[in-house]
């Protein structure tokens, strides 16, 4: 039976409550796991309002800003996890961004600024993330991202997105490599198209969800839900001898060559 009792949890990426990540912590909470969560700091505080409303009923134990670009604000969210919670054991990565002008037109356009900028949120924060959280997981850990089909196949106005992608799932096999002998293991979820606010910056995802509904071999799309059943089992026990790996949660779409 999948049980996360006595285990503690950080979930990045919640925006609201389309959030593949709010999925994620649900299922998380529901299998037991004491949960913290952070939120994107912003000058009005309404991501920390509107975050923390949503999580509320979960009762996470940590609720704190975090600027994955900001080196000092990661270390300071992990230095808080040390001193509430003295030790991690799962680690969750939910966060992705890019400009909008890097998702459109042809993909030799797009700008060193927003290249780099799509890379260092998206990919290199799971190294930064998982270097801080290295030194908590003394009693083995799980750290689980969350990617897309877009990072090995052409996706219609994924671009940049895509390479991100690409790197991050790279990211996951070197980082299984590196801490697997600490017993932490290191795998990605690859979830079909949700209607998401990050989704929602893709032109054509609702043209994407229904071309999946039609042509995967459930005839549907997947719930946030399935994500974080997904999500669930690869931080418990029950997966202990997978890492490195990258599990496809989408409806069997992955597997299609035409519809």
């Amino acid at each position: 039976m999948l049980n996360l009792s006595g285990k503690n949890a950080l979930v990045t990426g919640i925006a609201n409550n389309y959030s593949i990540a709010w999925g994620i912590a649900q299922q998380l909470h529901a299998a037991g796991a004491n949960l913290g969560v952070t939120y994107l700091p912003d000058e009005k505080g309404r991501f920390e309002a509107k975050v923390g409303e949503l999580v509320a009923p979960l009762n996470p134990t940590l609720f704190l800003p975090c600027n994955v670009q900001d080196d000092a604000q990661v270390q300071a969210t992990f230095d808080a996890v040390k001193d509430k919670w003295g030790h991690l054991d799962i680690l969750i990565h939910c966060l992705a961004f890019a400009n909008k002008d890097a998702l459109t037109g042809d993909f030799s356009n797009v700008s060193r600024q927003d290249f780099t900028q799509a890379i260092d949120i998206s990919a290199y924060s799971l190294v930064s993330l998982s270097h801080a959280a290295k030194p908590l997981m003394t009693e083995g850990g799980s750290i689980l991202t969350l990617t897309y089909l877009g990072g090995v196949r052409v996706i219609p106005n994924y671009n940049t997105m895509g390479i991100a992608k690409a790197a991050l799932e790279m990211n996951v096999r070197y980082l299984a490599s590196e801490l697997g002998p600490q017993n932490i293991r290191v795998n990605g979820i690859s979830a079909g198209p949700i209607r998401t606010l990050a989704s929602s910056a893709v032109g054509g995802i609702r043209d994407m969800i229904h071309h999946v509904e039609e042509v995967a071999p459930l005839r549907r799309s997947v719930t946030q839900r399935e994500v974080g059943n997904a999500a669930a089992f690869l931080c418990s026990d029950l997966a202990s001898g997978i890492t490195g790996q990258i599990l496809y949660v989408d409806a069997g779409y992955e597997i299609m060559g035409m519809g």
